[in-house]
């Protein structure tokens, strides 16, 4: 019976070591080193993965021979695609509170990221999405190769930004934290250095020097600054008037207007962006728009605690499911939203995904009680 029981564990879980070549933990010298080894998923990151993370930072934290962590991906093609968002939607539909707690659990190990109390140094060469931004964001050091991209596209599968970016979007200036969490779009290493996303653009090809150097204990910021490279300049530049202005609109609907308004050089570009507002859930996107500009009165953690609040009306609702089996599953590209289109998005509707859980709540430990955990 006992062998019956784990062989019906194994299949629901996964075995333990599948789960261990996915996410790859070693030591070199005073530096703790993870590789996402997850190729075929691009490294989406599953409750197992996150779940060694989140048993593996608080140990190296109290390891006096570890001096800094570094994370980095097996892929050539992607740091992180994000989660594994398939496997929360089948826990969706099969068993609800699995798939509330696969989001409090994640959030958590955000939250675990931000106060874990050594160096931690991101080696990104490749996109970074959902996620992905969520276990490297709130790291000490972010660091671009030549193939780095950013996006937080969650509003195409009927989900919002969450991971606690919203709180990192709202403090991106002129308006450009709304424009990426809105429309998904991605950003290559030379905006993303110059909002703060990174404080680093180093070639991948000396990567290798850095995690050797990191083993012998040299200090993270002349590592890292001696090989830092000007990455030029960006894509968002040109545009950055026509975002802010656009994109600081109290409303979705008037953002939609105030791009399908615009004349001269950037009328074609406005038009693209609005057709992939408009290709995105409506629901979506107006929590997406009060919650990026909620965030910015609030903290890291209580953002997190809303993200999982949001999380879990998404759950309860029918555009994440119907999001993710547009794209990912039957991955026709058709999306049926309810509601379809924004002026059908009532603000009660909105506000129904705002409203508090009472004893559901996501509630995370102090700052002060995680530095007193030794995390």
């Amino acid at each position: 019976m006992q062998h019956e029981t784990a062989t019906a564990q194994m299949t629901a879980e996964g075995s333990a070591e599948q789960s261990a070549n996915e996410l790859l933990i070693e030591a070199r010298g005073s530096c703790a080193v993870i590789t996402l080894n997850r190729p075929r998923a691009l490294n989406a990151l599953n409750t197992a993965m996150r779940a060694r993370l989140a048993e593996a930072f608080p140990r190296f934290a109290r390891e006096a021979q570890t001096y800094c962590v570094v994370i980095q991906s097996a892929s050539e093609k992607a740091f992180s695609a994000g989660g594994d968002v398939r496997e929360i939607v089948r826990w969706g539909r099969e068993d609800l509170e699995r798939a509330r707690r696969a989001f409090a659990e994640e959030y958590a190990l955000n939250w675990l990221h931000e106060c874990f109390s050594k160096p931690t140094i991101s080696l990104i060469d490749g996109p970074v999405m959902g996620s992905g931004v969520g276990i490297t964001l709130f790291g000490t050091h972010r660091v671009a190769g030549e193939r780095y991209r950013f996006a937080m596209p969650e509003t195409a599968i009927g989900l919002f930004p969450d991971v606690g970016t919203a709180w990192s979007l709202s403090r991106l200036p002129n308006s450009i934290g709304m424009y990426l969490g809105l429309t998904g779009r991605s950003i290559g290493a030379a905006d993303a250095y110059a909002l703060g996303l990174l404080t680093h653009c180093i070639p991948a090809v000396r990567y290798e020097e850095i995690k050797a150097a990191l083993a012998d204990t040299w200090p993270v910021d002349t590592i890292l600054d001696e090989r830092q490279v000007d990455p030029g300049p960006g894509e968002l530049a040109p545009y950055a008037p026509l975002i802010a202005r656009c994109f600081s609109a109290p409303a979705v609907e008037e953002i939609i207007a105030r791009l399908e308004a615009v004349e001269g050089a950037q009328r074609d570009w406005a038009h693209v962006v609005v057709a992939d507002l408009r290709a995105r859930s409506p629901l979506s996107l107006k929590v997406t728009h009060r919650h990026i500009r909620a965030a910015r009165a609030l903290d890291l953690r209580q953002t997190l605690s809303i993200d999982y609040r949001l999380a879990c009306r998404c759950l309860d609702g029918h555009d994440f499911y119907e999001g993710v089996r547009a794209a990912l599953i039957d991955k026709d590209g058709n999306p049926r939203w309810r509601p379809d289109t924004l002026e059908e998005v009532t603000p009660a509707m909105v506000e129904d995904y705002f409203t508090p859980m009472g004893p559901a709540e996501l509630a995370l430990p102090t700052r002060q009680e995680m530095q007193a955990a030794r995390v």
